[in-house]
């Protein structure tokens, strides 16, 4: 036998008081007395009522006090990611200074819409891997931010992903280098694997995207050519995926002697490799990383990196969010020579 769910006036009923008594009891402690409010939360815990519809009020008031981040990828993947890790951190800082609570949703999930209604905003951390959120994400009417892409129409906070690449491409090349690029998410491959002719993915709102082309102009100013045979995609920032690729860099003939990475994961794997193999880094090889992770900082010889702090990114886009200003940001970086080149 079903049992039917207690709504307010049944509870109200059975206990002989108001409607407004139950509701304060729950969500007004403060117009109730102490004894009155222990008195009619434990009698509504007996007859096995939990309180007013969470759902109801949400939709009612307009306001949940939950804010959704939506993340790149899968929950699995971006949580153990250091870089995605510690954005988290960042945003979650600022919702709960501002009472707020924090839903996690993965960027390969089919739709927003079963959230759209009990979240106040969005902020959305990287171009979902399905494209259909975006669409969603401008369709919806509750306030968005992103971070690392742009959607149109809403704020957006980056760094200058293009210039910081240059930079420390700039600074690692020499005239007459053999150069190879390990990048992330260059095109729709779950392999690691050279991009060759394939289709660049995302190739207008992708962070690795301009950080690839940052690379190509440092290049042009050396006059080297990097053929796309000698690029390799990596389809996560992971290290399975990252020890393949340089197994198989390492392996060439003629071996590069600078390898550009688009990500801390993925060089520091490769130096582990190099040094392994008897590579001297940097008097046979030199490396560049990107995001100034915490591990890239304590390896001997220390990466050659891009830093960001992806703690005041996430933090800057909670702020943003909550301010409800329509202005987009552009955060700082600092160029880390390291010991790698």
């Amino acid at each position: 036998m079903i049992m039917k769910k207690l709504t307010l006036k049944d509870v109200a009923k059975q206990l002989g008081v108001s409607t407004a008594t139950i509701s304060n009891a729950f969500n007004r402690p403060d117009q109730l007395s102490a004894s009155k409010r222990t008195e009619i939360l434990d009698a509504c815990k007996r007859i096995g009522y939990t309180g007013p519809n969470r759902a109801a009020q949400i939709l009612r008031k307009g306001q949940s006090n939950i804010v959704a981040l939506v993340l790149a990828d899968s929950l699995d993947y971006m949580v153990t990611d250091p870089v995605a890790n510690t954005f988290i951190q960042g945003v979650s800082r600022v919702l709960r200074e501002n009472h707020k609570h924090l839903l996690l949703y993965a960027g390969d999930s089919e739709s927003i819409i079963d959230v759209v209604d009990f979240v106040d905003g969005f902020i959305c951390y990287g171009a979902p891997r399905n494209p259909d959120l975006s669409v969603q994400l401008k369709q919806q009417n509750k306030p968005v931010v992103t971070v690392d892409f742009n959607l149109e129409g809403s704020p957006a906070i980056n760094i200058d992903n293009e210039q910081a690449s240059y930079e420390i491409a700039k600074a690692a090349l020499k005239p007459g280098d053999k150069v190879a690029i390990l990048g992330l998410r260059l095109i729709e491959s779950p392999n690691t694997c050279r991009i060759y002719d394939s289709p660049l993915l995302d190739a207008e709102s992708s962070i690795t995207h301009r950080r690839l082309d940052g690379y190509f102009q440092a290049l042009k100013e050396v006059d080297i050519k990097v053929e796309s045979d000698w690029i390799w995609n990596l389809p996560e920032n992971a290290g399975m995926y990252a020890v393949q690729a340089a197994k198989e860099v390492l392996s060439c003939h003629p071996r590069p002697n600078v390898i550009l990475c688009m990500s801390d994961i993925i060089a520091l794997e490769l130096l582990q490799c190099a040094l392994s193999m008897g590579i001297d880094v940097p008097g046979e090889l030199r490396i560049t990383g990107f995001d100034g992770i915490e591990e890239a900082a304590r390896t001997r010889p220390y990466m050659a990196t891009v830093c960001q702090s992806s703690v005041e990114k996430g933090m800057q886009s909670a702020r943003l969010l909550l301010s409800g200003e329509n202005k987009s940001m552009s955060l700082p970086y600092e160029v880390r020579l390291g010991e790698t080149i």
